[in-house]
Order: structure tokens, then sequence, then C-alpha cells
């Protein structure tokens, strides 16, 4: 990565799913691991439980001036595979960014060109973790954290117990780390120095 660059993460997911507390997380795992420039931007249109919600997160080497909603992403979360029906998630996709897509799929299953495709059951590890079925967020940072190793393991799980502190803070942090143990990657490891800017 480029000194002045910064990684665009831009989520998908369903009102209820907890995508702006997955963006939430991430961003105090970035700041811990030496990215001081961080802004998270929500997107919220129709306010209500299953409607489509996005998030836009910046992380940086330094700090960060633009505060606009993420158009071209360098990653994109997905939540719930079933929003690519609906949405064009990969819309301004950089090409060689990353998709993490929440899905029983493999990464081959989704053609998508010129980008790096990872996919991770999380519907199912959660409820192996021990968490109500739909609660994802926690699994899918397990996924961006296998997919990127923008953090480590530890800092996610130190912030994921901080944040769920006094609600299941045990079977969110154990979501991550099933999820980064099963991740697949397709097509290799995506690094940020990949991606046409």
């Amino acid at each position: 990565m480029h000194v002045n660059d910064s990684i665009e993460i831009r989520w998908h997911g369903r009102g209820g799913q907890g995508a702006i507390t997955a963006a939430k997380i991430v961003a105090r795992a970035a700041f811990e691991s030496g990215y001081p420039g961080v802004v998270m931007i929500p997107t919220f249109g129709t306010e209500r439980r299953g409607a489509p919600v996005i998030t836009s997160l910046k992380i940086a080497r330094q700090r960060i001036y633009d505060l606009s909603v993420i158009e071209e992403p360098d990653i994109v979360v997905v939540l719930d595979h079933l929003l690519l029906r609906e949405v064009d998630v990969t819309a301004g996709l950089k090409k060689g960014g990353l998709l993490i897509i929440n899905t029983s799929l493999r990464p081959d299953a989704y053609p998508y060109k010129g980008i790096v495709v990872a996919t991770a059951d999380v519907n199912s590890i959660a409820r192996q973790a021990g968490l109500p079925y739909g609660v994802v967020n926690t699994g899918v940072i397990g996924a961006l954290a296998r997919a990127t190793n923008i953090f480590n393991t530890d800092i996610i799980s130190r912030v994921i117990e901080k944040e769920f502190e006094g609600r299941s803070p045990d079977e969110n942090v154990q979501a991550a780390l099933i999820t980064y143990e099963n991740t697949q990657l397709g097509g290799g490891m995506w690094a940020p120095g990949n991606v046409d800017r």
C-alpha cells in the first residue's frame, strides 16, 4: 500500500444483521493494528429489519479527510448472499478488488472477472459458535481478516469481546475465529497493491 492510499471497504447487509456494528469493530481493530486514519460512513435507506443497508469504512496509515460514501471500493463484504440478486454489490469494485460473501458455496461459484472472491458459510458457523440464526456480523469479520491480513485474530478477539461485553462475547469471538479458519479464498490472497487505483 502506498503511503497516501487508503483501503476502502463497503459493507452490504440487511437491517438487523449488524453490518454497521461489524464495520465499527473492524474500524477499531484497524486502528489498533496501526491504521490511525479510520472513517466510517453509515448509509441508511428504509430503516426496517431485512431491508438492504450499506456502510462505508475507510482505513489508512494517515489521517483521512474524505468523508464521502465509497463508490469505488477496494473490498466489498456481503453479509447475505441473496443480496447479490437484489443489489449490484460489485458496482464500482476496483479491478483486483476483493469480494467476501457469506454463502455455503465455494468462491468458484461466483465467476466475477478481475476480482478475488472469498466465501464462508457464516450462517452455519454462527450457529456452531452458539449464536442465534442470522447473527453473522462477527463471523464475517473473521472472513475479512483471513482474506486480507489487515489485522490479526488476537486484535479481533479483543475488540469483539469489548464490543459484546455482557452480550455473548465468547460466542461472538468464536464465530469470528471459526470463520477465519473456514474461509475459502478463490484466486489467491488479496493484497492492496494488486488493486487498480
